[in-house]
């Protein structure tokens, strides 16, 4: 496989890094719920394209709480990774699970998680060390605790090898070509719940330009202007 390649629902794999409230209060490099918005898509992204997923998490006992409740609603029954490293790749179930997907051909490894300079940094670089995987950091759907830490976080590993993506850019690389209409509505949907100006500008084509109907339920009237005397 070539960093060349575009990633594909076939050659990806997506593990979410400690996305839990403890690790999020420290965020200061993103908008924390543009943070969790960004998560949440890429999540959903995962999902519709049957992407295999990993949750690992991080103390969550002790310091960290549990996995963000809207990550989990997308994946009710996916199995928990609990670790006391910082690093996920010193946590034999992680490697264990990483490593099964990667023998079915997942060797693109997509990263979501917090802080970007600690959890995502040390799991990137040991991952690279130890394996012929590839790693996507996705930038906009991971945070650390100062813009700084992030950016030079972020250097780091694409230094060493680290291909950096945004989330909406691992979707719409997933989709691919909009002939693909078993996805196509599905991508449709999550892009207007969770891409902002994007999102809006499909609702405005649909109902403007296609004419289809709103996607709204809502059924009260519209008034009529009536000029003030």
């Amino acid at each position: 496989m070539s960093k060349l390649d575009v990633l594909t629902p076939l050659n990806s794999q997506m593990i979410f890094i400690d996305q839990q409230p403890q690790m999020a209060f420290g965020v200061q490099s993103i908008d924390r719920q543009t943070l969790k918005n960004n998560v949440v898509g890429l999540a959903k992204a995962s999902k519709i394209f049957d992407v295999p997923t990993t949750i690992t998490t991080v103390e969550s006992d002790a310091f960290s709480g549990h996995t963000f409740a809207e990550l989990l609603d997308v994946f009710p029954n996916a199995p928990i990774l609990e670790r006391s490293s910082m690093n996920s790749w010193d946590d034999q179930k992680v490697r264990d699970a990483l490593l099964a997907n990667a023998a079915k051909g997942a060797t693109k490894v997509v990263v979501s998680g917090l802080w970007t300079e600690v959890c995502n940094c040390t799991f990137a670089l040991s991952c690279l060390a130890d394996t012929d995987l590839e790693i996507y950091m996705v930038s906009d759907a991971s945070g650390g605790t100062t813009k700084e830490a992030h950016d030079q976080a972020m250097a780091r590993m694409v230094q060493a090898g680290v291909v950096p993506v945004t989330w909406q850019q691992v979707l719409l690389e997933w989709q691919r070509d909009w002939a693909r209409r078993d996805t196509y509505d599905a991508v449709m949907e999550l892009v207007r719940e969770h891409s902002g100006a994007y999102g809006i500008g499909v609702d405005y084509a649909y109902t403007m330009v296609h004419k289809a109907p709103h996607r709204s339920v809502h059924s009260g009237e519209r008034l009529n202007p009536v000029p003030a005397a």
